[in-house]
């Protein structure tokens, strides 16, 4: 069984929201997959497409090694709709000319539709505003192409060659900046390219379900569950697969939210009959981590900490079950993982001795990769689909070295369970004022190497600062900060300063990404 419905192909010239614009046309109901620019024709062909979308790039088209578009891309007959970069990429191939502007165009845009016959603009109004990112402009184009559109900085904004069904934008439709944008990509789509709306997340399970099973056949498999949402929905799929041969790892390296474990072993494992091996090894995290106060060095010691745990824990787990050793590991591997490492071409679900997280090259492994083809959103879907309680489907994501990077200092156990507490009463107050399910996460920072003066009772306190942040996100590329309800915030604050001890104060992160991250570290 394998995925039955249309795809788009958007080839990625470097753009930072090509993911973005899968993404667009996954809500579209449509499945996409990411190229490189530099596919071949046949390998953009092996995906069976229904058309093609060229995404933007941060280069000129006049640099030196600025990426090239395939010319016999524009020949297989397949509906090519060209954005920002992947516009010009095409007038330019076709024999049009690209100029160099005096003035750029970034941010939103006034544009006038020039040129009403264009389809992609079927029922849009004659004027709108954009998202614009370029300082290069089309010029000019050769028949039958036609301009469409134009803006202050471009007298070609867009262009469409219905002989030949080439289209193409100047502007992102992708971002939700752009207004008509997300109607702008249906109309080609649906109209255009003929696509029909049938993809369906939850529809990945029985095609895993059945590949696990003709996989795997009767060996075991070892998964490491964190759990987060990835690394639990890609447990409860196998598991449907294959039942009791597969066994899930949960390292309790000290390092955890406020009841993580018991979430992990009693809301998941048991509710869902998995198998289940929890490692002890807060002592040895702890230790490793004893003076040490540089972000990347904890991330290192903490992920080389892991694999010790892990492989310890995987040696117990086949000895009790008087297996040699296990062939397979399951990783919650999302696609933007896959596009990120530069395997976007690559939609296999099994890779074999693939360097996972960080664990070593020797420790060989089949990887099962259920959710490599997903979005989180469509991956919260597999979730609820499956029958996962809302609580683990919906949960905020978490960084995979824990509370750790979100101690500005020496990590300790005191420190962090003074942040475990404070981000318990954030998580606890979000939820019941029901602003939880509209963050994407709000993390809790502990500033422990600040002092900070305060007043309890009559006596003079000198303790640490706590910063919350709570952001919105549809993909965690980009991000703004969430304009939280200010007698919530101030109830959180009042919590907060009441029932921890040694927090004296908190503060309240209002920078967007970018320019700044979500994470402090």
């Amino acid at each position: 069984m394998e995925i039955n419905h249309d795809t788009v192909v958007v080839v990625n010239f470097g753009a930072q929201y090509a993911q973005l614009i899968a993404r667009r046309i996954r809500e579209a109901r449509v499945f996409s997959v990411i190229v490189p620019y530099f596919a071949t024709a046949e390998e953009i062909l092996s995906h069976n497409p229904s058309a093609l979308i060229l995404s933007g790039g941060p280069a000129s088209v006049f640099e030196k090694n600025a990426p090239q578009l395939n010319p016999d891309i524009l020949k297989l007959g397949i509906p090519v709709f060209g954005i920002c970069y992947g516009f010009q990429a095409i007038a330019q191939s076709v024999g049009g000319s690209v100029k160099q502007n005096e003035m750029a165009e970034y941010g939103r845009t006034a544009v006038a539709i020039t040129d009403t016959a264009d389809p992609l603009f079927s029922d849009q109004p004659g004027h709108q505003e954009v998202w614009m990112s370029h300082r290069d402009a089309v010029a000019s184009l050769p028949a039958p192409f036609l301009p469409s559109a134009k803006s202050p900085a471009a007298a070609i904004a867009a262009f469409y060659n219905e002989s030949d069904r080439i289209y193409g934008v100047q502007w992102h439709p992708e971002v939700v900046h752009t207004p008509y944008g997300q109607q702008t990509l249906k109309t080609f789509l649906y109209d255009i390219a003929g696509c029909a709306p049938t993809w369906m997340p939850d529809e990945i399970i029985d095609i895993q379900v059945e590949r696990i099973r003709n996989t795997v056949k009767d060996r075991h498999v070892l998964c490491a569950l964190s759990g987060g949402v990835d690394s639990s929905v890609a447990a409860a799929l196998v598991h449907r697969a294959i039942g009791d041969q597969l066994t899930c790892v949960f390292v309790d390296n000290g390092l955890l939210r406020k009841g993580e474990r018991s979430q992990v072993v009693s809301d998941f494992a048991a509710t869902n009959n998995i198998r289940l091996h929890v490692e002890d090894a807060e002592a040895e995290f702890l230790g490793d981590l004893a003076g040490v106060t540089e972000p990347e060095t904890k991330r290192k010691i903490i992920g080389n900490a892991f694999i010790r745990a892990f492989e310890r824990a995987s040696r117990k787990v086949a000895a009790e079950q008087g297996l040699s050793g296990f062939e397979y590991l399951v990783q919650g591997t999302l696609y933007p993982d896959v596009v990120e490492s530069g395997n976007a071409a690559g939609t296999s679900v099994i890779k074999s001795h693939h360097n996972v997280g960080g664990l070593p090259d020797d420790m060989e492994f089949e990887l099962i990769e259920p959710l490599r083809d997903l979005f989180k959103d469509e991956v919260r879907e597999v979730g609820a689909a499956l029958g996962l309680d809302k609580k683990i489907v919906w949960r905020h994501p978490f960084p995979g070295p824990g509370l750790a990077v979100r101690i500005i200092g020496e990590v300790t156990k005191e420190r962090l369970e003074i942040l475990a507490e404070t981000d318990k009463i954030v998580t606890e107050e979000l939820e019941k004022a029901g602003a939880a399910a509209s963050l994407w996460q709000c993390p809790v920072i502990l500033l422990a190497d600040v002092r900070s003066v305060g007043v309890q009772g009559d006596a003079r306190t000198y303790g640490m600062p706590a910063v919350i942040r709570p952001v919105i996100s549809q993909d965690a590329m980009t991000a703004d900060w969430a304009r939280l309800d200010y007698d919530l915030l101030a109830k959180i604050s009042s919590r907060i300063t009441n029932e921890v001890e040694h927090i004296t104060r908190v503060a309240l992160d209002i920078t967007s990404k970018p320019p700044a991250s979500i994470e402090w570290e």
